[in-house]
């Protein structure tokens, strides 16, 4: 797998049209999180430091009438020109000719964010008409936006096959890191799988038994597995449906010499709230009028023993409730755990996906991960063994060059 990087352009006096992601929590104006602004910086910098004039392309939030004033990417304008201390233009299109008015009158050092794309029908239809029309503002497409790069939308996929076209340094960075964990690991390689449904991640699931030579299951997942088995959940999260199908599973991973790891103990509450009193007990000994909202200390302690053992993780979701303490103890040790390794350079580590990313934000493990990916839907699509358009798009661009 081959892509274009920024080391393969010349940008010198070349309108550089950047997919970025600015889609960020905004509040009355503000916005409440910049990491995902952090994380375009250096590709932004590298096209200014390179002579060109980044453009940047970006959805916000789904519109679904055109133009919604609360959904404009103006409003990051501040914080995106603190994080990159450089002057940030807006055009209030991104495409026709307020937009090329804007491209045309951008001073040199300074960048331009176009409003958002998604105003547009033509944005999620990947309409090539409405591609061409953000191609003819630039001389080069660069995507740095992984996140997005599941969907066949024309800022993200159609318009790569109208440009020269590159990966930014984000996207690099992601697709290195996948790589080096998914496709080409350094054996033993474990899986952390958590959640609250069987039924979400089930294609994840059946296709990680082949490269994974272990999975840990955790969270709501596990107590369908464990009903599966013939174990009472009491009150628990639980889809009884799905237990033929975790048996499947189960029997695949068999066949495939994958472990299967799930819970040896369970921590159960009666309530669910924060410090609820409740106990630890063997996975097949839940009270019928107690629901399991953690794991317990002796599955803890059997997943840092497969840890020790290993040579790749890649987590995906929480191994109990973390939100609510004390049920946040295992997926904050396994995670601490993980992180001590990775220091070590005892294993490289890969997680992803919304909750994992705040659960391991909580447990103050996430600085220390090899590589922690800020998408969600694109990640587990990347995990499960999907062609992500905007990923295809590239390799095919730079197999053309």
């Amino acid at each position: 797998m081959a892509w274009n990087t920024l080391d393969n352009m010349d940008m010198d006096g070349k309108n550089v049209l950047i997919r970025v992601d600015v889609n960020v929590p905004c509040e009355n104006g503000k916005v409440l999180d910049a990491t995902r602004l952090d994380r375009i910086a250096p590709t932004v910098l590298e096209v200014l430091a390179k002579g060109g004039k980044p453009i940047l392309l970006s959805h916000f939030g789904r519109p679904t009438r055109g133009f919604d004033l609360a959904l404009s990417t103006q409003q990051v304008v501040p914080a995106l020109a603190h994080v990159l201390n450089r002057r940030v233009h807006f055009a209030s299109s991104c495409i026709g000719q307020v937009a090329r008015d804007s491209v045309e009158t951008l001073p040199d050092g300074d960048v331009l964010l176009l409003e958002n794309t998604r105003f547009h029908a033509g944005e999620t239809r990947n309409d090539r008409g409405f591609a061409k029309d953000l191609a003819a503002l630039g001389d080069i497409y660069v995507n740095d936006t992984f996140s997005t790069a599941h969907r066949a939308h024309a800022s993200v996929a159609a318009i790569a096959e109208l440009l020269p076209s590159c990966a930014g340094r984000l996207m690099e960075e992601e697709l290195s890191a996948l790589t080096a964990a998914l496709s080409k690991p350094e054996r033993p390689v474990l899986a952390v799988i958590g959640g609250s449904k069987v039924s979400s991640k089930l294609e994840l699931l059946r296709h990680l038994i082949g490269p994974m030579d272990q999975i840990v299951i955790g969270g709501g997942m596990a107590n369908t597995f464990l009903a599966a088995l013939g174990h009472n959940v009491g009150q628990s999260l639980c889809e009884h449906d799905m237990q033929d199908t975790a048996r499947a599973i189960l029997e695949e991973a068999k066949a495939d010499n994958c472990e299967i790891i799930l819970p040896l103990d369970v921590v159960t509450a009666r309530e669910f709230k924060e410090f609820a009193e409740n106990q630890t007990v063997a996975a097949d000994a839940c009270p019928r009028d107690s629901m399991i909202l953690d794991a317990g200390q002796k599955s803890i302690e059997n997943i840092c023993k497969h840890l020790d053992q290993v040579k790749t993780v890649i987590w995906n979701g929480p191994l109990g409730a973390f939100e609510i303490p004390p049920f946040n103890i295992a997926t904050d040790t396994v995670a601490l755990k993980v992180a001590e390794l990775t220091e070590d350079e005892k294993i490289l580590s890969v997680a992803g996906g919304g909750d994992t990313v705040a659960a391991l934000k909580k447990s103050g493990a996430a600085d220390s991960f090899s590589y922690i990916s800020t998408a969600g839907g694109a990640f587990l699509e990347w995990m499960e063994g999907k062609t992500l358009p905007g990923v295809a798009v590239l390799i095919d661009s730079a197999a053309s060059t």
